[in-house]
């Protein structure tokens, strides 16, 4: 019983963050982007597996035009998309890993002169096993049981 006690589940965070009345410079900035996405991994210590792809967009409705850009890292990604006329940007974290949340949002506030926001963080695949082991057990027991 003390194996079941034990067994993690749960794949990992992912933080979304929509950011109202940013810094319009820094929103049309596609070096500031690239350089976002290029450092930041290292501040959260995740581990960028790629150059980050970052690149402008021009919508059919001039307002919507922006700046979009992710970075791959070997815990999952983070991702931003800037729309400057409306001063607004959204960007997720998505990572197995554990971090700290409340940095990032501190950081991306500060980075960007976020106004207002909306934070959101969801806890990703509730049932993704951590550990092989303790599924292994907790496969046993319940089979066990099953047949009693």
């Amino acid at each position: 019983m003390k194996n079941l006690e034990k067994m993690e589940y749960g794949f990992g965070q992912h933080l979304i963050i929509d950011g109202y009345g940013a810094n319009y410079e820094k929103l049309t900035d596609l070096d500031f982007i690239f350089n976002f996405l290029n450092k930041y991994p290292e501040d959260i210590e995740m581990t960028k597996i790629m150059p980050p792809y970052v690149f402008k967009y021009f919508a059919p409705d001039p307002a919507d035009w922006g700046i979009s850009g992710f970075v791959i890292i070997a815990e999952s990604h983070i991702s931003i998309h800037t729309f400057p006329e409306k001063r607004y940007l959204s960007i997720d974290i998505f990572s197995c890993k554990p971090f700290n949340v409340d940095k990032a949002i501190q950081d991306i506030t500060e980075m960007f002169e976020i106004q207002k926001s909306e934070i959101r963080l969801l806890d990703r695949g509730l049932e993704f096993p951590r550990s092989i082991r303790a599924v292994e057990n907790y496969m046993r027991f319940e089979r066990r049981n099953l047949l009693l």
